[in-house]
C-alpha cells in the first residue's frame, strides 16, 4: 500500500465565551486537527482504492490525540465531534471518502466507545478551499444543542495530487443554545440517535 506522505499539520481551538449574550460558566472550546497529504492516486483511476483506508488508520488516531491533547487532553470534556476531507483537483471525491473509518473510528474509540456516527463532509477544491464540517454530538445524534459547523481550510492546500484531511471536536453545545429538542442530559444511549 501507498506510504502516507505528509507536507504539513495544522491544530487550531478557539475558546468562545458568549455570542452576544451573557458570558458561559465554562467557556467553549472547539478544535480542529488538519493534515495534508500525498494523494497517492491523484491523476488517475485506480480500481481498488480502499487498502489505502486501512493505512490511514493509525493515522486519524494519531490525528485525534494531536486534537485531544490540544484541546486540553481529557477524552470526557469531549461532546461533539465531525470530520471532512478536501481533494486536490487531480483527484476524485472518493478519495475524500477514504478518511470514513480512519478519522471516524479513531475519534470514537478515543473518545470512549462514543455511539453517534461521526458527521461528515467532502469536496473537491484547490489550494484554499474552505469546508464547513457538521458537527453533532459524540453519542446521540439528535442533541440539537450540539448541532454546529466548524469550518477548516488552508492557504496553500490542498495541491491538485494532495488530500487535506479535518478532525473536529468541541466540549460542548453552542453557546447560548436555546431551540428545545433532545437534551445531552436526556440521551438514552441506546442507537447512536438519542
Amino acid at each position: 500500500m501507498p506510504e502516507i506522505a505528509v507536507r504539513k499539520y495544522a491544530v487550531t481551538v478557539e475558546e468562545i465565551h458568549h455570542e452576544g449574550g451573557p458570558a458561559a460558566a465554562v467557556p467553549l472550546k472547539r478544535g480542529a486537527a488538519l493534515a495534508v497529504i500525498a494523494n497517492p492516486y491523484a491523476g488517475r483511476y485506480v480500481e481498488d482504492i480502499q487498502g489505502f483506508m486501512d493505512d490511514l488508520k493509525p493515522f486519524g488516531l494519531a490525528m485525534a490525540q494531536r486534537l485531544l491533547a490540544a484541546m486540553g487532553g481529557d477524552a470526557k470534556a469531549i461532546q461533539g465531534y465531525g470530520k471532512g476531507a478536501i481533494v486536490g483537483a487531480a483527484g476524485e471525491l472518493e478519495h475524500g471518502a477514504l478518511w470514513h473509518v480512519p478519522g471516524g473510528y479513531a475519534m470514537r474509540e478515543l473518545l470512549g466507545d462514543a455511539k453517534a456516527i461521526v458527521p461528515s463532509t467532502k469536496k473537491v477544491g484547490g489550494p484554499g478551499t474552505r469546508l464547513d464540517i457538521p458537527v453533532t454530538h459524540i453519542n446521540a445524534s439528535y442533541v440539537r444543542s450540539h448541532f454546529d459547523a466548524f469550518e477548516i481550510g488552508i492557504t496553500d492546500a490542498p495541491k491538485a495530487d494532495e488530500l487535506l484531511f479535518a478532525l473536529v471536536m468541541t466540549t460542548g453545545s453552542r453557546i447560548h443554545a436555546r431551540v428545545g429538542g433532545l437534551k445531552a442530559s436526556e440521551i438514552k444511549g441506546e442507537d447512536g440517535l438519542r
